[in-house]
Protein backbone atom coordinates (compact mmCIF):
# COMPACT_ATOMS: atom_id res chain seq x y z
CA UNK A 1 0.00 0.00 0.00
CA UNK A 2 1.42 3.27 -1.07
CA UNK A 3 1.59 6.42 0.87
CA UNK A 4 -1.38 7.73 0.24
CA UNK A 5 -3.37 4.96 -0.05
CA UNK A 6 -2.55 4.06 3.28
CA UNK A 7 -3.97 7.95 4.65
CA UNK A 8 -6.93 8.29 1.74
CA UNK A 9 -10.12 5.82 1.32
CA UNK A 10 -10.09 5.03 -2.10
CA UNK A 11 -13.17 7.33 -2.87
CA UNK A 12 -11.79 10.29 -1.79
CA UNK A 13 -8.40 9.52 -3.93
CA UNK A 14 -10.83 9.32 -6.58
CA UNK A 15 -12.13 12.98 -5.99
CA UNK A 16 -9.72 14.62 -4.96
CA UNK A 17 -6.27 13.72 -3.60
CA UNK A 18 -5.08 12.55 -7.53
CA UNK A 19 -6.40 15.91 -8.75
CA UNK A 20 -3.93 17.96 -6.05
CA UNK A 21 -0.82 18.31 -6.84
CA UNK A 22 1.27 15.46 -5.17
CA UNK A 23 4.61 17.76 -4.26
CA UNK A 24 1.59 19.91 -2.25
CA UNK A 25 -0.08 17.15 -0.37
CA UNK A 26 4.09 15.60 1.28
CA UNK A 27 4.95 19.27 2.41
CA UNK A 28 1.55 20.01 4.59
CA UNK A 29 2.67 19.21 8.16
CA UNK A 30 0.59 22.14 9.92
CA UNK A 31 -3.14 22.49 10.70
CA UNK A 32 -2.41 26.08 9.17
CA UNK A 33 -1.38 24.51 6.08
CA UNK A 34 -3.91 22.56 5.88
CA UNK A 35 -6.76 25.22 6.47
CA UNK A 36 -4.79 27.10 3.53
CA UNK A 37 -5.03 24.78 1.15
CA UNK A 38 -8.55 24.33 1.74
CA UNK A 39 -9.21 28.03 1.16
CA UNK A 40 -7.84 27.29 -2.31
CA UNK A 41 -10.40 24.26 -3.44
CA UNK A 42 -13.53 24.54 -5.34
CA UNK A 43 -16.24 24.26 -3.50
CA UNK A 44 -17.08 20.63 -4.83
CA UNK A 45 -13.89 19.73 -3.22
CA UNK A 46 -14.51 21.16 -0.28
CA UNK A 47 -17.62 19.29 0.18
CA UNK A 48 -15.26 16.34 -0.70
CA UNK A 49 -12.46 16.88 2.38
CA UNK A 50 -15.37 17.60 4.61
CA UNK A 51 -17.05 14.11 4.14
CA UNK A 52 -13.77 12.24 4.00
CA UNK A 53 -13.14 14.45 7.45
CA UNK A 54 -16.49 13.06 9.13
CA UNK A 55 -15.93 9.43 8.38
CA UNK A 56 -12.49 9.66 9.20
CA UNK A 57 -13.53 11.03 12.29
CA UNK A 58 -16.29 8.21 12.74
CA UNK A 59 -13.63 5.73 12.35
CA UNK A 60 -11.50 7.09 14.98
CA UNK A 61 -14.51 7.00 17.49
CA UNK A 62 -15.17 3.58 16.57
CA UNK A 63 -11.84 2.47 17.26
CA UNK A 64 -11.80 4.64 20.76
CA UNK A 65 -15.14 3.44 21.82
CA UNK A 66 -13.66 -0.56 21.06
CA UNK A 67 -10.42 -0.08 22.68
CA UNK A 68 -12.37 1.22 25.89
CA UNK A 69 -14.48 -1.67 25.86
CA UNK A 70 -11.74 -4.19 25.24
CA UNK A 71 -10.08 -2.55 27.82
CA UNK A 72 -12.95 -2.38 30.49
CA UNK A 73 -13.66 1.24 30.52
CA UNK A 74 -17.25 0.66 29.53
CA UNK A 75 -17.80 -1.88 32.37
CA UNK A 76 -19.19 -0.05 34.88
CA UNK A 77 -21.31 1.85 32.75
CA UNK A 78 -22.78 -1.18 31.55
CA UNK A 79 -23.37 -2.61 35.40
CA UNK A 80 -25.30 0.84 36.21
CA UNK A 81 -27.74 0.41 32.81
CA UNK A 82 -27.95 -3.26 33.56
CA UNK A 83 -28.68 -2.73 37.34
CA UNK A 84 -31.83 0.17 36.40
CA UNK A 85 -33.25 -1.94 33.78
CA UNK A 86 -33.81 -5.05 36.19
CA UNK A 87 -35.10 -1.85 38.99
CA UNK A 88 -37.53 -1.21 36.07
CA UNK A 89 -35.83 2.18 35.62
CA UNK A 90 -35.38 1.55 31.64
CA UNK A 91 -37.72 3.52 29.29
CA UNK A 92 -38.66 2.09 26.03
CA UNK A 93 -36.69 3.55 23.08
CA UNK A 94 -38.90 5.05 20.63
Amino acid sequence: MDYYAALFPRAFMGRLAIRAPIRYLSTMSTVQEIESAITQLKPRDIHAVADWLQEYRETLWDKKIAADAHAGKLDPLIKKAKAAHRAGKATPFP
